[in-house]
């Protein structure tokens, strides 16, 4: 077999075999396909598109390329959830304690920041003393013990997916469908869930930026969990405009604590609920949404949930007092309002904008050797459908690098579209995809 046959045959627009793939990732991984023949191939793909066959072949050649996760120690059903990326996306802190005071075993590997979309391990570490660090017994134990536990990924799952995604980020083969589908799945199935919940962002601050794409992305990824015995649904949610109010790290646990209170944004504690109960519907501890709602709504209510995000903190070396001290978290030296220009309705927030505002500000990473400044970040004071009149503040920006300053403000203020009339309100959740097929809402 040679990858010269291999990238002429998809050149003219044939069929690969799941032979041709494996040979394909593995010869590419162990560095014997250079660069050059591997970007033809990454790019008659993008061309020309794999079908759902390819891509799953792809998938799960992929998977194997490194180590598998072996999560079976861990008693129950292990669900696990994965957002494709926005702005403000700090659901992970406040779901996954709300979800194992319900009973459901939580053992999450997640990743860090990079560009306009933060990591959850980053925002973790802004709690003082919290360790992402844990040995693979640690990490069971704590699962066993606690029903929850969050740490890195190892360097070692899916590294053909390393490569081949730092290769199609220079050769601008990132945008398709089925190498995106391939790239999530191939990191979730050798995490070792049973069942897999996936947040696929759709709008100006998401990967996929018209319901088309997301809704398509979203079919494909839970195609490939179903053909590999995986419980998979997919939820389409909005980010044409950031979740929530708080941007950077340290901001956005402070925010996510708050929700656990019950006093989050309206978007984001319905968020939470949602992924939530459906969560609760993989791992079979609720009977359907609805009773997967009520159960959420429980735990929030009495305060299980607070407890247990306590606990989680407590067992990762953190502070648990910043539950009711938010002053024990790292605060910027310079705190300024954001003032309107004008009066009117915001009839948008352009999410990427936000994102990238917040970054330049040390919240983000433009490269992954950046260091992050974890205080640094943005407050919005108004969203989507608000009045504001001309000197209201429209976003609070907490920051330490006077120097980047002018430039944040530039961007946060140029990200606010205001308009004489009111805008009709959006949708948060536009649907749910599974192996049944799509319902919109």
């Amino acid at each position: 077999m040679r990858i010269y046959d291999i990238i002429r045959k998809k050149r003219d627009k044939e069929e690969l075999t799941k032979e041709e793939i494996e040979f394909f990732v593995e010869r590419y991984s162990k560095g014997e396909i250079p660069d050059y023949q591997a970007a033809s191939l990454l790019m008659a793909i993008y061309l020309n598109k794999m079908n759902k066959q390819e891509t799953a072949y792809l998938t799960e050649a992929m998977m194997y390329s490194g180590e598998i996760i072996d999560l079976s120690a861990i008693n129950g059903v292990k669900v696990d959830k994965h957002s494709t990326g926005g702005v403000g996306d700090k659901t992970t802190i406040a779901l996954a304690p709300l979800v194992a005071a319900c009973g459901v075993p939580i053992a999450k590997m997640s990743g860090r920041g990079l560009g306009h979309t933060g990591g959850t391990l980053d925002k973790l570490e802004s709690i003082p003393g919290f360790s992402i660090e844990m040995t693979a017994e640690k990490f069971i134990e704590s699962v066993n013990n606690i029903k929850i536990a969050v740490c890195g990924q190892t360097a070692s799952i899916a590294v053909a997916d390393k490569k081949m995604y730092a290769l199609r980020d220079v050769t601008a083969t990132v945008d398709n469908i089925s190498l995106i589908a391939a790239s999530i799945m191939c990191k979730k199935l050798a995490s070792g869930a049973d069942a897999i919940v996936l947040d696929v962002k759709t709008g100006d601050g998401a990967f996929m930026k018209t319901l088309d794409q997301s809704f398509e992305l979203a079919k494909e990824m839970v195609e490939i969990g179903t053909a590999m015995d995986r419980e998979t649904i997919g939820i389409i949610s909005d980010m044409d405009e950031p979740l929530g109010c708080a941007v950077g790290n340290a901001l956005e646990v402070i925010e996510a604590i708050e929700a656990l209170k019950g006093n989050g944004p309206i978007d984001f504690m319905n968020l939470c609920e949602t992924l939530g109960a459906y969560m609760l519907v993989s791992s079979k501890i609720a009977t359907d949404y609805e009773d997967g709602v009520r159960r959420i709504n429980e735990v929030l209510t009495s305060g299980a949930a607070l407890e247990k995000f306590k606990e989680f903190v407590v067992n990762q070396g953190g502070d648990p007092r910043v539950v009711d001290d938010y002053s024990l978290f790292k605060k910027a030296n310079h705190i300024v309002e954001i003032k309107s220009d004008k009066t009117g309705f915001i009839d948008k927030i352009e999410a990427e904008s936000i994102g990238v505002s917040a970054m330049v500000l040390g919240a983000g990473r433009e490269t992954k050797e950046d260091e992050l400044d974890l205080s640094a970040g943005i407050i919005l004071k108004k969203k989507v459908g608000d009045f504001v009149k001309e000197g209201d503040t429209l976003a609070i920006m907490h920051f330490n690098r006077e120097e980047k300053f002018e430039d944040a403000k530039r961007r946060l203020k140029n990200a606010y579209i205001i308009t004489e009339e009111k805008a009709e309100p959006k949708k948060l959740i536009y649907g749910v995809v599974t192996k049944d097929g799509i319902t919109k809402f």
